[in-house]
């Protein structure tokens, strides 16, 4: 403490001799009219130091008052985003289930039309191998699905139950390369046997003298004893007639979009 006076004692000196002034200014001022020339002098040299006391203070002040400022917008802020991440949650899962409703109603929209009785499921896994092609659906024996079951959306065929659990099934898609389907040409009903290829069908076993044109539509002729018949299986987009041969072979891009797809409906039977 002594080191510190000693090292601002020229400071706290003069600061203790116009504090005393001051008040000395202050006393007289409250018993005599005129201001002396000694108090003109202290008013003078006090003036400047009262000023920038003053400014220092106010100084202070701001800033202290600018730093609460932040600190509670800075907690607003962290509120507000909390909020705003909750509500962008809220809406995401809102915007799904709209579209997950509209994809349902078109499916019952088509269940209707068709009138054909089913099961809606959704599908809960996919195989990811090169090898198969195949879904899980969240519906199984409980929910009235058996082996053999065609399975299909608004758009077309998508494929047949062949492995069924209480809760859940497994459905083989068109697109399979162990999958063949009855179908025929729609618009020259010419008849041939729609194989998957992984990403593609094949209409084979169609005579090369057969009206098969590019842009055709192939759909399941309800012979092969799932399907029933009309289902649309895609379009004929390129066909190979050798030159010898018996048949011509049909290259069919699938309507169905199956990295798309999520709902589906099992069919159970005609509704009589």
């Amino acid at each position: 403490m002594l080191e510190l006076f000693r090292k601002y004692r020229v400071r706290l000196l003069a600061g203790g001799l116009v504090l005393a002034a001051l008040l000395f200014y202050s006393t007289n001022l409250r018993h005599q009219s005129n201001t002396t020339l000694f108090e003109k002098v202290v008013l003078q040299i006090a003036a400047p130091l009262l000023y920038s006391f003053d400014s220092t203070c106010c100084t202070v002040n701001g800033m202290w008052s600018r730093y609460l400022w932040l600190i509670n917008t800075e907690e607003q802020n962290k509120i507000l985003r909390t909020e705003n991440r909750r509500l962008q949650s809220e809406l995401t899962d809102l915007q799904e289930v709209r579209l997950a409703n509209k994809r349902l109603r078109k499916l019952l929209d088509f269940r209707e039309a068709s009138g054909f009785s089913g099961v809606a499921a959704r599908i809960i896994a996919v195989d990811a191998s090169s090898l198969f092609r195949t879904v899980l659906i969240d519906k199984g024996s409980k929910h009235g699905l058996r082996e053999g079951l065609p399975v299909v959306v608004a758009e077309g065929a998508v494929g047949r139950v062949v492995k069924c659990t209480p809760r859940q099934s497994r459905v083989l898609l068109v697109t399979d390369a162990s999958s063949s389907v009855a179908a025929l040409a729609q618009r020259s009903r010419t008849r041939a046997i729609c194989r998957g290829q992984g990403d593609y069908l094949t209409l084979e076993f169609a005579l090369r003298r057969d009206d098969i044109a590019v842009g055709d539509h192939i759909v399941t002729s309800g012979t092969g004893g799932t399907f029933p018949k009309g289902l649309i299986l895609g379009q004929a987009s390129d066909i190979e007639r050798e030159a010898y041969g018996l048949f011509q072979t049909v290259t069919v891009i699938p309507k169905v979009d199956f990295s798309r797809l999520e709902e589906v409906l099992v069919l159970l039977g005609e509704i009589p």
